[in-house]
């Protein structure tokens, strides 16, 4: 059962990607520790129905935006709407990717720019936009979510993996960079968690995976978003730059 002790009672989090899946049940557990939220995603049917449950939670309407991360003046743009709201911003989920798997000798430079673009660049955009005004409040939480496969690599899956791995060396740089302001960087590397993305494996794939998981089955988007909170919480006041991954014991 998700905690409901109020861990973030008092603060403003901004959840990107927050329209399914992970993303999702980050906001609503963020919602339910009694913190004020702002999310975004690029469905804006998807955002409405996350804005409705997270009001329903907390009996607050979050700030929703529609909201490519790729776009530097539209991320901008809505980092400032969030303090004109809130006055505020003590953490942000990094959430927002995409995948455009292909075997590396004929993948379109299409697909590796709209990978690298939003996994990556989106990122570092939406971590530039907030660390001046945390940094100024000399506290904040980023939380960057990476994968196992960024550890790991897999074959078809060499834009992702590139973005994925550029994630973590961000966050361990920009944490050494932040982390005299009490602005803690951190990263999450989830395994194969239930999700529409893992729901499109073949069945042949899926059962060769779950044999490499230790604990014997396939992760819920809970497991991370408790991760997400243990970060963004102040359990978590001396941990920074680091790597938490979320596998069953895959990777080790």
């Amino acid at each position: 059962m998700p905690s409901t002790d109020g861990r973030l009672k008092g603060k403003v989090a901004w959840i990107t990607g927050a329209s399914r899946g992970i993303g999702r049940e980050i906001a609503l557990l963020f919602a339910r520790e009694g913190a004020a939220l702002a999310v975004s995603a690029r469905s804006a049917d998807a955002l409405a129905k996350v804005a409705g449950e997270v009001e329903q939670i907390s009996g607050q309407a979050p700030l929703a935006g529609v909201l490519d991360v790729k776009d530097a003046s539209k991320v901008d743009q809505f980092a400032d709407n969030i303090l004109d709201k809130y006055k505020r911003l003590d953490i942000l989920v990094n959430n927002a990717g995409v995948t455009r798997d292909g075997l590396f000798v004929r993948m379109d430079e299409s697909d590796w720019d709209e990978v690298l673009d939003t996994n990556l660049k989106g990122t570092f955009l939406c971590m530039r936009a907030v660390s001046k005004v945390m940094m100024k409040q000399r506290s904040g939480r980023i939380i960057n979510m990476a994968s196992v496969i960024g550890l790991i690599g897999n074959a078809g899956q060499a834009n992702y993996a590139a973005s994925k791995a550029g994630i973590i060396a961000l966050t361990k740089s920009v944490a050494k960079e932040l982390g005299s302001r009490n602005v803690l960087v951190n990263a999450i590397a989830p395994g194969f968690i239930e999700t529409e993305m893992t729901g499109a494996l073949s069945e042949l794939v899926r059962q060769a995976v779950l044999e490499s998981i230790p604990i014997g089955f396939f992760g819920k988007p809970e497991h991370v978003a408790h991760a997400a909170l243990y970060l963004a919480s102040d359990d978590s006041s001396f941990v920074t730059g680091q790597v938490i991954t979320v596998d069953g014991g895959m990777v080790m």
